[in-house]
């Protein structure tokens, strides 16, 4: 499969992208545990079907030392055993914010309030703005059919 363009051949758009990239770098820098950080992104990716962000963050996150049975049980988090509570209210969190046009509530009091529990404001701010930017990556991968599979870990750290 090949992508209906290549965003960094195209001035436009590479000059856009630069700063995407840059935000999604900067997001890497919070306060917000690295683990959590690509199990959410992860997560959301998979629920967008972005195949490339799903081949990014799996490669990503094992190359960082990511356990395989906890990647491959991110699809289906709330019947699995093996998240801690903080990694399950972000995972939540994440679900919701990603599903808003499913749920029609965006995320919930008792989503929020569970999150609040784990993550402080710096924290919070960081999961929220992971959330959306992730959101707006798979979009632009998607309408462009960017294929998985061809990722290399660490490419674009």
């Amino acid at each position: 499969m090949d992508a209906r363009l290549n965003y960094f051949a195209e001035a436009n758009a590479g000059n856009v992208l630069k700063h995407v990239m840059a935000a999604g770098r900067a997001l890497k820098e919070t306060a917000l545990p690295a683990a959590v950080q690509e199990l959410v992104a992860l997560r959301v990716s998979q629920i967008n079907g972005c195949a490339a962000c799903v081949d990014m963050h799996t490669k990503d996150a094992a190359a960082a030392g990511e356990d395989a049975v906890r990647l491959n049980l991110v699809a289906v988090w709330p019947e699995a055993t093996v998240f801690t509570e903080a990694e399950r209210a972000a995972l939540a969190l994440a679900e919701q914010g990603t599903r808003t046009a499913d749920a029609n509530t965006g995320v919930d009091d008792e989503v929020w309030q569970r999150a609040t529990q784990h993550y402080d404001k710096q924290q919070l701010t960081a999961l929220v703005l992971l959330v959306s930017f992730m959101n707006m990556a798979n979009r632009l991968n998607i309408i462009t059919r960017q294929p998985g599979g061809g990722y290399e870990a660490g490419r674009f750290h």
